[in-house]
């Protein structure tokens, strides 16, 4: 009477198997294929209709250069009407750039460079006003998760 069954981590649900053809919404702002010894980049070279020479220009100072069409075919995009950098990927006022890893290493760390002198400042200025009598607790610089009780 007893009736053999396959147990259930042996079943396979259709839903655990996706179709070869499924789709996939595309992404707004594509991500081109990773090059060896380059960063690749959004910039903004446009906002609300109004160019922004500014901004770009800075950004090319800092090292990005434009990324041209025919470097990316994967990205199939058509450019933005009237744009000024022809032949380049430009989406809705963002140009794609590039700019050699190593460069990029090198703002990383002056970035963080500043970031940590303003953070020594800022603990020198507040513990400046530490009194023998009352001393001021050292400045912690970790965070804890807790869950639960404790």
């Amino acid at each position: 009477m007893t009736e053999e069954r396959t147990p259930r981590y042996g079943e396979q649900r259709d839903s655990d198997v996706r179709p070869s053809d499924s789709w996939i919404p595309a992404s707004v702002i594509p991500d081109p294929e990773p090059q060896d010894g380059w960063v690749f980049r959004w910039v903004r070279t446009s906002i609300l209709g109004q160019t922004d020479a500014t901004h770009t220009s800075r950004m090319f100072r800092e090292g990005w250069e434009p990324v041209k069409a025919e470097d990316h075919p994967e990205l199939m995009l058509t450019s933005d009407v009237g744009s000024k950098y022809e032949g380049n990927i430009e989406v809705g006022g963002l140009l794609l750039c590039k700019a050699p890893e190593g460069k990029m290493q090198s703002r990383s760390e002056h970035f963080q460079k500043m970031a940590d002198n303003q953070m020594q400042s800022v603990d020198n200025n507040y513990l400046r006003e530490n009194d023998p009598r009352m001393p001021l607790l050292e400045p912690e610089r970790s965070t804890r998760t807790t869950f639960g009780r404790s």
